[in-house]
């Protein structure tokens, strides 16, 4: 392991921030970007005292841009190798969109006395696919659109996604933050191409359901009730019903980017459900 690198079994190099002492808590990011995204997350429980620990997942931000691996199986089992190097217990796991379903797969599978409590944020489980059990999901040819416009044009896709429906920065009244914009084009433009094509069929097509009935730690589930990218009724309102100790927080008018836009009132509430 070289410093801020950890390294899986099948050779991939995983970028981590890890900073402070006490409690851990594990922030797993949203596709397709990287651990930056939780710099107002992390700079406030770093002063509340807490151990504040992020990594980029493979493909993304300054892990490596492997070919293989871009679904959550892998993912997961990546979060668990950063566990055992870091030898961290009595966590918390936060997950935003993608990441709450990686920090989920997480739990299920892998976080066997390791895990205190897990936060899932605008998350796609159980699964943003429509599917005969999930009717209320997205078509395929939703997902299809986001892998053509891609694969046309990565870096046009990536500004017009945050300057739009990802911050809610399409709605009327809506306070525009162009530095939310490019900071978002920042962190996609710097992870590989292929990794985030492949990470659709990840976060899309992945059924969850078997993760959230295992799952037995406390766990919140905060989404915005305005989520255009992660609908609620199709995602968290589901989910919270198969959890055996979940709770769900709504937040009214709040987009799926609102850790970053409303950041002052997301923060207390985590600390709020921590502290529980």
């Amino acid at each position: 392991m070289t410093q801020n690198f950890i390294k899986t079994e099948d050779g991939v190099e995983i970028f981590y921030k890890d900073w402070g002492s006490g409690q851990p808590i594990v922030f797993h990011h949203g596709w397709p970007l990287s651990s930056d995204d939780w710099d107002a997350q992390m700079l406030y429980f770093l002063s509340t005292g807490y151990r504040v620990i992020a990594h980029d997942r493979r493909g993304h931000g300054r892990s490596t841009q492997v070919s293989d691996g871009h679904d959550i199986a892998h993912y997961a089992a990546d979060v668990a190798a950063l566990a055992k190097q870091l030898d961290l217990r009595d966590a918390i796991h936060i997950g935003h969109s993608t990441g709450g379903g990686e920090a989920l797969a997480y739990v299920a599978r892998h976080g066997a006395g390791r895990v205190a409590k897990l936060v899932m944020v605008g998350a796609v489980p159980p699964i943003m696919l429509k599917t005969e059990p999930y009717s209320g999901g997205l078509p395929m040819e939703v997902f299809d659109g986001l892998r053509a416009q891609l694969a046309a044009n990565r870096a046009q896709f990536f500004l017009d996604l945050p300057s739009g429906p990802f911050y809610g920065f399409n709605r009327p009244d809506a306070k525009v933050s162009t530095v939310a914009i490019q900071n978002w084009w920042r962190q996609g433009m710097m992870g590989s191409a292929k990794a985030h094509y492949e990470g659709i069929k990840a976060f899309s097509e992945t059924d969850f359901t078997e993760d959230l009935k295992k799952v037995e730690v406390p766990t919140l589930v905060m989404h915005g009730d305005d989520d255009q990218i992660v609908p609620i009724d199709s995602s968290a309102r589901l989910a919270v019903k198969l959890l055996k100790n979940g709770t769900l927080k709504v937040y009214e008018g709040y987009s799926h980017g609102m850790l970053t836009t409303h950041a002052d009132v997301i923060n207390p509430d985590l600390l709020a459900f921590i502290e529980a």
